[in-house]
Order: structure tokens, then sequence, then C-alpha cells
């Protein structure tokens, strides 16, 4: 926590903030030795309990971050507003590109999924309305699912300027409160959001959310099992200042939890280096905007706060200590 604090207020600084990070994320393992890690609960804090993603409290988690302001996203997200990993087609990426490669993220989850003309689409996440948009474009019925009151207002607008009102509903509403049986449910890169209490939870509501035979498609952040469970114990930096209650998951995590639930893995792809592009790309136009995001009224802390999670991020990636999966799971024959 010390660290980011300590370039938030401006102690020390980097002209290649991400290739610093980078280098210390590539050897995380040898900078605390072993048998120091294993007494990590002697001095490091845990994680607060209010943060924890009870029903009020995924409300409050996610108003902190999502709802800061939807111009602040606009400022370094491309026009779709996607705020996810993009897939590319060529390395490196430039930004005029991301909103197709945003598409064809898109456009591989409702694939795998298999929403076309007449499918019943449950979206768990809404963000700014790009998903719910070109599933509404191939014919299908979508609810979508938000707690943040920003991002739902302004995706409803966006819903409505497309001529698509009539075919997506846009709910404030937890997942675990989802209704009906539907034949797709995805959700992006929400599960990091839902804290490691709830994850059983959470695949619980989307299995209940499935109608037989219906398919589930996730795209979501994962790091490795030992990390995870070390993370989870740890109230870190961006625990504290970016994602209260989050936490990403191991893909171990994600086999035990769904399998619990009655749900199979059938697809399983990674896409990390491209996230590390996509954060590249948003970290240079934040970056590039600074004179937008101070006339919103953020100040240089903040603004340094951003960027550094926009780097911390991009490193996580860049040295495969974290990944980015697309899955498909669907419900597991009961002998």
């Amino acid at each position: 926590i010390g660290f980011g604090e300590s370039y938030m207020a401006g102690e020390w600084d980097s002209d290649d903030l991400a290739g610093v990070l980078t280098v210390l994320a590539e050897h995380v393992d040898d900078l605390v030795p072993a048998p120091l890690r294993r007494l990590r609960g002697l001095w490091v804090s845990a994680r607060p309990v209010a943060d924890r993603n009870t029903l009020a409290g995924a409300r409050d988690n996610i108003r902190r971050h999502y709802d800061l302001s939807n111009d602040l996203f606009s400022a370094f997200l491309d026009p779709t507003l996607t705020y996810s990993s993009a897939v590319f087609d060529d390395f490196p990426a430039r930004f005029e590109s991301l909103a197709s490669a945003q598409h064809r993220k898109i456009d591989r989850l409702l694939d795998l999924a298999r929403v076309g003309e007449g499918t019943r689409l449950l979206e768990i996440g809404t963000g700014w309305g790009e998903l719910a948009l070109r599933a509404a474009a191939r014919g299908a019925r979508v609810t979508t699912l938000t707690l943040s009151a920003e991002q739902a207002a302004l995706a409803r607008e966006r819903i409505a300027a497309a001529g698509l009102a009539d075919r997506v509903e846009v709910q404030l509403r937890d997942y675990r409160d989802a209704e009906g049986r539907h034949d797709a449910v995805i959700s992006v890169e929400m599960i990091e959001a839902v804290g490691i209490q709830f994850w059983g939870s959470y695949f619980e509501a989307l299995r209940r959310a499935l109608a037989p035979g219906g398919r589930i498609a996730l795209q979501s952040i994962t790091m490795g099992h030992g990390p995870m469970l070390h993370t989870a114990a740890t109230h870190t930096w961006i625990s504290k200042y970016v994602f209260p209650g989050g936490l990403i998951p191991s893909r171990r995590a994600i086999a035990e939890h769904s399998a619990a639930a009655g749900l199979g893995t059938v697809v399983d792809r990674g896409y990390g280096e491209h996230y590390a592009e996509t954060l590249r790309l948003w970290r240079e136009r934040f970056t590039a905007n600074r004179h937008t995001v101070t006339a919103l009224g953020f100040d240089s802390v903040f603004q340094r706060m951003w960027e550094f999670y926009l780097a911390y991020s991009e490193a996580g990636f860049r040295s495969r200590y974290l990944d980015v999966r697309q899955l498909l799971l669907t419900e597991r024959t009961r002998p």
C-alpha cells in the first residue's frame, strides 16, 4: 500500500512506469523470501469487513468505482465505452483499432453463447451497454443487470438512441436477485467484483438463470491459485483505492466453484497479451487527456492514483502474473 501511496504523493516517478512495475511483477516472488511470506499475517492488514460484498456492501463498492463519473471513463475508453479486455488482430495495437477490437471480443462471447435471433440473454454486469447493443442487433431479447446508477442511466440512453429499447431491459439489480430462465448468460469481468466469500453464490445464480440446454459465456481476469489465496487475506493498494471488495480468481477457483454449482467448462481461452495492450492504450489516452480529467474536478493525487492503477494492471499481464480468459460453461449432465 505504501509503495502505491508514495507514487500518489509524487515522492517517486518514472518515465516508464509500466516498465518498472513489470520488472517488479516478474520478480515478486524474489522480493520477499518464502519464510517471510508465511508470516505476512503479522505485518499486513486484513481486508476490512465493511468491504465484503453483501447485498448492501456490493452496491457501495460498485458505487465507489463505477459511479465516479461517466465522463471520467469517457476520457480514456474508446467510443464503445467498453471497460474490459479487447481482442486485437495485430500488435502493437493502436487506439484507432480499439473499438473494433472490443467488438471482436464481444462477438466471440456472443458466438460462444450462441446468441442470435430470439435468444433470451441475461447479461450480468451491464457496463455502458455495448454488449447488450450488439446482442440486440442480432435479434436477442436482453435483460442486463448492473448496480451502477451512472452506468444504467447512460446505457439506457445509448440503447434508446440505437432504437433498441424494445429489445433491451436495463435493471438496477444484484446478480443474486436475477429472475427468469434464459437461453444464454454472459458476464464480462464481473466475477472479480464478487469477492471470494460469494463465488459460490455467483455460480449458483448463473446456473439458476440458465434454461435447459443454455450456455454461459464468461470473461474473467485470473491469477495463480497460491497468489490468489495470499491476496484474499491481504488489504492491498488496489483493494484500498480502486476495487474495494474485489478479488481476481484463479482458474482452479473458477473450476471448483462452477463444478460445485453443477456447471462444467467446455471452452477456456486466454488473451493475456491482449489485455496488456488494452491497458497501455487506456493509460496513454488517460495521460493525454489530463486536462479533461482536471476539468472534471479530479486532482493530481487522483490522477496519479489512476495512472498507477492502469500501469500496475498492465504490468500484471505483461509479466504473466495475470491472465484473462474467455470460458464457456454448460450445465453438467447428472448421473
